[in-house]
């Protein structure tokens, strides 16, 4: 076995299932791999993510996947950008090439395949995404790449809305992508096909839903990105009002594969890390359940 070491650098990444997964996959490719979360929530590990990168460099890692909140804030510490991630503005994958920090977005790349096998055939000339933060930013442009007609971004932040907005018009055209306040969600579902949530709400450290469900009309259909838990509020919400719906298991798959591939030089089986995955959550699921009852 090849020993191969990388990472995730984020915030509240305790729970996450990215070391089972890519740890998983490693030995059918002939790699000891070791895969290491460094969540600045820690104690003792410093909110300095030139310093943790550094750090990482010089410990012997492959490469690093970035999370929520650095997906943005990565990119002056990095030597080059793919041209997939200049065009999106964020990064969630870094790979240490002799010396260099290239960046690179798996995010989009894993909300196209996910949308193409989850919802296929699903209308799209009309699509409100809720979220235009860095996870927000490549499923736009997964989308507006894909050929959705009109994309309305609704975020509560307007900097960051009117910079994504900014940003894919002068590549998208200004036609075909325009920014909201959540406030103004009602007007612009009455004309959408579909919804996706690329916001953290939903999310066990951020639980709700990121907007009223009784705006969820039958004949819409939602995606939610959110995988922990795989069946968020708004994915229940939308099913029981009749909706297509698609959860973040797909997205977070395709994604990590990508990473996986771009930091080991190996092509994952994607097939097997999707079932994986799923058998990790069920455990989860169940480990979560049995405390409730405990603690009942």
């Amino acid at each position: 076995m090849r020993p191969c070491r990388y990472g995730l650098i984020g915030s509240g990444i305790a729970a996450s299932l990215s070391p089972p997964l890519h740890e998983a996959e490693g030995p059918h490719h002939g790699l000891d791999l070791s895969y290491d979360l460094i969540d600045v929530e820690d104690p003792g590990t410093p909110a300095d993510l030139g310093r943790l990168l550094g750090d990482a460099e010089s410990s012997g890692f492959a490469g690093l996947n970035i999370t929520h909140p650095f997906k943005q804030e990565v990119i002056p510490h990095l030597d080059r950008l793919s041209p997939q991630a200049a065009d999106i503005g964020a990064v969630n994958t870094v790979v240490f090439d002799g010396g260099r920090r290239i960046g690179h977005n798996t995010d989009a790349q894993g909300f196209a395949e996910s949308f193409r096998q989850g919802l296929p055939g699903a209308q799209t000339r009309h699509v409100v995404q809720l979220g235009a933060g860095g996870a927000g930013a490549a499923c736009a442009y997964a989308q507006l790449s894909a050929g959705t007609g009109r994309l309305t971004v609704a975020d509560p932040d307007a900097a960051r809305r009117t910079e994504l907005v900014r940003a894919f018009a002068a590549r998208f055209g200004a036609d075909r992508i325009t920014g909201i306040s959540p406030d103004d969600l009602s007007e612009a579902l009455a004309s959408a096909d579909g919804v996706v949530n690329a916001s953290p709400i939903g999310m066990h450290a951020h639980p709700g839903t990121p907007m009223p469900v009784d705006l969820l009309r039958p004949g819409l259909w939602l995606v939610d990105i959110v995988y922990m838990p795989l069946d968020t509020p708004l994915l229940q919400a939308a099913r029981a009002r009749g909706l297509r719906t698609s959860g973040g298991a797909g997205m977070c798959v395709f994604q990590a594969a990508a990473a996986f591939e771009l930091i080991t030089g190996l092509p994952p089986d994607t097939g097997r890390m999707l079932g994986h995955l799923r058998s990790l959550l069920a455990q989860r699921h169940g480990r979560i359940e049995g405390d409730r009852r405990c603690q009942a």
